[in-house]
């Protein structure tokens, strides 16, 4: 099936302990015994696999604020340890894990993601984030946390080197022939030799090429440096758009931006972050939207607004008004969200508790509660609309939440003909219509 179009809704699903909506644990369905548990991760990828959704997405952070763990659980399972266990018992859908060019080496990196698209056949992809957290660069020996700048500059040619790593077999370079004693060309598999700013690299990779030549690249920064960066590298893009508007200019953006690059704008799908509630009827899927909000720890929530906005919120209590915000300039933490806070606040006067529970419940996100026609809705709109390629999908609740978007929502986009009923392709980059797009790759 598709749209009259000719394109149809990507799907990408976010996979949380307990889900993405901040109480989610103490929700009466989640069953705490199977958090930390590989089996809870097997059957949520079963099921969206059934769904035939694209992919599953493994958001990640390397440190935790010891007083955040009293308000709920933090992902247990490193995300590539992860989404291999989870290749082994799935056949098409992809698996996205993240990992930080500002912590990580190339080479470790592209060996990691070479490895799962071994294991998985093809369905790999890596989102490349920069990492905004101050408290992160305490784990790796540093003083404090690189600038933003800086931090963009060296994702770049840490991209470049992983890029290069990948391509440093050719796709016919294993030979295994027995009889002549050749079990690859050595003429086909080519050291990089990459001296730069922040890397010097030999190469060449250990491992054989990749089944799909090289896993996906997902990018997630909005900010200038990472809207350039997508452009000029990523085939996916996770964005976070409150309105349809904003939604429509940031597509617009970023799709100029890919052009500039020397891309083709059909090579970067643009995903916005999508929370949500799904209930057979109005009223139920609201009644569990008021259960949410009936458990969501407001301390909680401005933690996380501590380390997004790179301020310290112990001097101010949660009725105090939302305290000054540092100008955009002075800024080392994640540039897009301090920008969507800022326009926030200069159109309302909040407290911090009245910011939390009005805006950050759902993190900026674009949030729908409804029935399976609304949520639809909502998203024909979007994506009829000029605002999204499809939707990075993230249900509030991991027990039932999931089970409630694959069951009534998938079905009803697949009757409107927005969503595909069956995988097409062998990897994750041709179930994407991906392949033979290529990645803007040089100077």
């Amino acid at each position: 099936m598709g749209t009259t179009t000719g394109r149809r809704m990507i799907l990408n699903l976010l996979l949380s302990p307990a889900g993405s909506h901040r109480g989610a644990w103490r929700h009466p369905d989640t069953r705490l015994e199977e958090l930390h548990d590989i089996r809870h991760y097997h059957r949520l990828a079963r099921l969206a696999e059934q769904a035939r959704i694209d992919s599953l997405f493994l958001a990640d952070g390397l440190s935790v604020e010891v007083e955040a763990v009293r308000h709920g659980p933090i992902l247990s399972f490193e995300p590539l340890t992860l989404l291999s266990s989870i290749a082994s018992v799935t056949e098409h859908i992809g698996l996205i894990a993240t990992a930080s060019t500002t912590f990580g080496e190339p080479y470790c990196t592209a060996r990691f993601f070479s490895s799962l698209d071994a294991i998985s056949g093809g369905r790999a992809g890596w989102n490349i984030v920069t990492t905004g957290v101050e408290r992160t660069a305490f784990n790796f020996g540093l003083k404090g946390l690189p600038p933003h700048a800086l931090r963009y500059e060296r994702a770049r040619e840490f991209t470049e080197v992983v890029l290069k790593l990948w391509d440093s077999w050719e796709e016919d370079a294993l030979v295994q022939d027995k009889a002549a004693g050749i079990y690859a060309d050595p003429a086909k598999v080519h050291d990089i030799r990459h001296e730069g700013t922040h890397f010097s690299v030999r190469g060449a990779l250990n491992a054989i090429r990749c089944p799909q030549g090289r896993p996906l690249l997902v990018q997630a920064g909005a900010s200038d440096e990472g809207r350039d960066l997508a452009a000029r590298y990523a085939e996916m893009i996770f964005t976070v758009q409150p309105t349809l508007e904003e939604a429509r200019e940031f597509y617009r953006d970023i799709k100029q931006r890919t052009v500039l690059a020397g891309r083709s704008p059909e090579g970067l799908k643009v995903l916005p972050g999508l929370l949500v509630t799904v209930g057979a009827t109005e009223a139920e899927a609201e009644q569990k939207a008021a259960e949410l909000r009936a458990i969501i720890s407001v301390e909680r929530s401005v933690m996380s607004l501590s380390n997004l906005l790179g301020m310290d919120f112990s001097a101010y209590s949660l009725d105090d008004p939302f305290p000054p915000l540092p100008e955009p300039q002075d800024v080392n933490a994640y540039h897009s969200f301090h920008a969507l806070v800022r326009n926030i606040l200069s159109q309302e006067q909040l407290t911090i508790r009245e910011f939390v529970h009005k805006h950050w419940s759902g993190s900026g996100q674009l949030a729908v509660t409804g029935t399976p026609k609304k949520v639809a809705d909502v998203m024909e709109a979007w994506f009829l609309g000029g605002a999204a390629d499809g939707f990075n999908v993230m249900p509030q609740l991991a027990f039932g939440g999931v089970e409630a978007f694959l069951g009534l929502v998938v079905p009803e986009l697949q009757r409107r003909g927005l969503f595909p009923e069956r995988y097409t392709g062998r990897t994750l980059r041709e179930n994407l219509g991906l392949a033979g797009i290529s990645v803007y790759h040089g100077s």
